[in-house]
């Protein structure tokens, strides 16, 4: 069992940053991939950025490459995702998510077994 909690969301103006962190608690987080998703009002869930069980390998939504930064740091089970030169269009409920049991990547929701709260990130013009 794995539960995860997300914090550092907030109000910023479009340029700026903010650092999501999410804590997790359980003896199987550092070998589990883990996942950043969001959801805007009135949009579905999307993917933004996964990272594999040490680090290695991550992938990036094309709409956030090189402007977001996703790592963790499984001496204290955490993942983290580095938003830099938000825009308003990165307004949305941001979800971290957790494999059951994969070390690889995945992409879709549906690979996903646990999920945190949610943590608002709203962008302003």
């Amino acid at each position: 069992q794995v539960q995860l909690v997300e914090s550092g969301g907030g109000l910023v103006q479009a340029g700026g940053s903010l650092r999501l962190s999410c804590a997790a608690s359980g003896a199987t987080f550092r070998n589990v991939a883990m996942g950043w998703f969001r959801q805007a009002p009135g949009k579905e869930h999307e993917v933004v950025a996964t990272i594999n069980w040490n680090g290695v390998t991550t992938y990036y939504t094309n709409s956030v490459k090189g402007r977001f930064t996703v790592s963790r740091d499984n001496a204290k089970n955490t993942v983290y995702l580095q938003m830099d030169s938000l825009k308003p269009e990165d307004t949305a409920v941001y979800y971290c998510a957790a494999r059951a049991t994969r070390m690889d990547i995945g992409t879709r929701r549906a690979e996903y077994r646990y999920w945190g709260q949610g943590t608002q990130v709203t962008v302003s013009s």
